[in-house]
Order: structure tokens, then sequence, then C-alpha cells
């Protein structure tokens, strides 16, 4: 067995792990926070870490009402011209916490007056040594692609939206997605699905709201381990010209959740069909499941706002195989390592 596939596995008991350790953490750095002038979130980060920020964006912005900016380092670095970043919280989301640029954004943020918060999985790094407050993810991944520093990081951002508010039974609702995760792992040990698939062809991953990050990660993930070129959109997006590349060469993957943006994702699939595309769908709705070549079900009472922990895993599980079928080596993607240091 492959490191990636015992990463994927090893992430519902990660995810479990982090909250143990970490949702006190959480609750006193929100404490804090709720008492300082933040107007606004700016988050610093690259690779599946930028799609955690994405879904930061998501889960700040509904259930926090707060405006989230993803943060554009070369401002900082190769252009020295930072933005004003008053009234902001700036996060850095790193697993090596060792990324240049990411660091300039929070050094920068400390120099203006702002509070920081780090979440990374090495609290010893850079990142974690300049920022006020850390959230330390408590894993360490061999293989390179990222799986448990993705969802504990998901998980991060969860805690720090529920420290932040009122939000009822938040944490109770986030200390029962690990046993949900656990669920799609274990479906995945008998599914034998993907073998039907083919990493030829134009690949799409489309989703919207909560999973929007999501469906990055996934296309990430595709391309990294499967070396599948692939584009991911949101559903409002994909209609706004990508649709019309969609032919019997195309594969589209759709993660579609139940909520509120659901029934959009799901109008989708007549147009897909009468375009002969290949559909693989990740949802916990059996319509849509029904509809696809391939289909991931979810297990349901998982709230829409923690599906990104959950929904994530059989894009992973679908990279992986798709790698093994082509022969390719899931735990050294070319050309890629651990660490990748950007300016």
């Amino acid at each position: 067995m492959t490191r990636f596939d015992v990463e994927i596995r090893s992430q519902p008991e990660a995810v479990a792990r982090f909250l143990d350790r970490q949702a006190d953490v959480a609750e006193a750095v929100g404490s804090e926070l709720r008492g300082a002038a933040i107007d606004w979130v700016m988050i610093a980060a690259r690779g599946s870490s930028d799609n955690a920020a994405r879904y930061g964006q998501y889960v700040l912005g509904i259930r926090n009402r707060l405006p989230v900016a993803l943060a554009t380092p070369s401002l900082f670095t190769v252009y020295q011209s930072p933005p004003r970043l008053a009234g902001a919280l700036v996060i850095g989301i790193s697993q090596s916490g060792a990324s240049p640029d990411v660091v300039a954004v929070i050094e920068e943020a400390c120099r203006q007056g702002c509070r920081t918060l780090a979440i990374t999985a090495d609290t010893t790094s850079p990142l974690a040594r300049c920022a006020d407050y850390t959230l330390d993810l408590g894993v360490t991944e061999k293989a390179i692609a990222a799986t448990m520093t993705y969802t504990t990081s998901l998980a991060a951002m969860a805690l720090l939206s529920t420290s932040l508010g009122e939000h009822g039974d938040g944490l109770g609702q986030i200390g029962a997605v690990p046993k949900a995760m656990q669920r799609v792992v274990e479906q995945a040990e008998s599914d034998t699905g993907p073998d039907s698939l083919h990493a030829a062809g134009d690949w799409t991953v489309v989703a919207r709201g909560y999973n929007y990050g999501t469906a990055f990660e996934t296309a990430l993930k595709l391309t990294e381990v499967a070396r599948i070129a692939v584009e991911p959109y949101s559903t409002a997006d994909f209609r706004h010209g990508p649709i019309a590349g969609i032919d019997e060469e195309s594969t589209v993957v759709l993660i579609a959740p139940k909520g509120p943006v659901m029934a959009g994702t799901a109008d989708l699939i007549p147009e897909l069909a009468q375009r002969h595309a290949s559909l693989v769908a990740i949802s916990d709705d059996n319509d849509i499941l029904h509809a696809a070549r391939w289909a991931s079900p979810l297990p349901g009472g998982v709230p829409e706002w923690l599906s990104p922990l959950v929904a994530v895993i059989p894009g992973q599980i679908l990279a992986l195989r798709l790698a093994e079928a082509q022969g390719l080596d899931p735990d050294h993607p070319r050309g890629l390592r651990k660490v990748t240091e950007t300016y």
C-alpha cells in the first residue's frame, strides 16, 4: 500500500485528534479576537492550503458575515507594495510554515498592527514564530500530495468560525465529522468503480458554495497524482463559457452535497448527457448519483458547512485509482517536492 493511500485512510483519525487537541486553543483564540476590531479577513496560502483558504471564504463569510480576501503574495514580495490591512485578521495556512511568500504576508500584517494566525503542521516554523496565534495541525505526511494536512486545515477553519461567533451546536457538529469521513474511507475499500474511467480526454470538476474549494482540491489531486490536466469551476462560471468545450471526450466531476447550491449543480446533468460526457458524481442525493457513470455516495446528515471535509475524500481516492491504473507512483508525483518555497 502506498503512503498516499495510507494517509487518505488516516484522515478521520487525524481530524479527530486535531479537534481533541486544538478545540480549546481555537476557543481561546476566538475569545481574544471577538474583543478585537476585526472587520475583515485576509488569508495567505499556496497549493492545497489555498484551497482550504477558499473554504475559509465561505465558512467565515456565511457563518460570521466577514469579508474574506485571498492574499496576493507577489504584492508583498516581488512588487514590494503591500496593501493597507487596517482592521484585518490575517491568516497564513501552510503545512510546512516555510514558504517565504506566505510568511512575508504575515510579517507585513504584524508590521501594520494586525492580528495574525498561523495554521500549520510545524509550530517551530517561520510562519508560526511570526504569528500571534497558532493552530497546530499535528500531522506529518510522507506522501508529497497533501491529504491529512488539507482536511485538518479545513477543520481548523471550521473551529475558528465556531469560536468567533454563536452557532449553537457548532462544536458538536464538527466533532461528528470524523465518523462520517470514516464511512467514506470504508466504502472506498471495496469500490472498483473508478476502474471504468480513463485518464484520457479533458476533465472538469464543478462545485459551488462551501465546496468550491473542494473542486479546486480535487482537480489538484487529479493533476498531481494521476497527471490529468483538470479545470475546476463553480457551477455558475462553468455556464459562462467552459461548458461549450464539453463533448463525448469529456469527463465532468460534479461535487454536490445537499444544500442551497445543489439544485443548480443537478441542473447541469441533462446538458452533460446531451453532450455525451462521462459523469462522475460525489453527492448524498440519489438522483444525482444514479445519473453518473461512477458515483461516490456521501453519508447523509453532514451539515453542508462541514461537507468539504467529507466530499474531498472521494476525489483523493479517484486520483489514487487513476494513478495506479496508469502505473504511476502516487507518493512521488513528477517534478514535485513536499516543501515548495515560493517568493
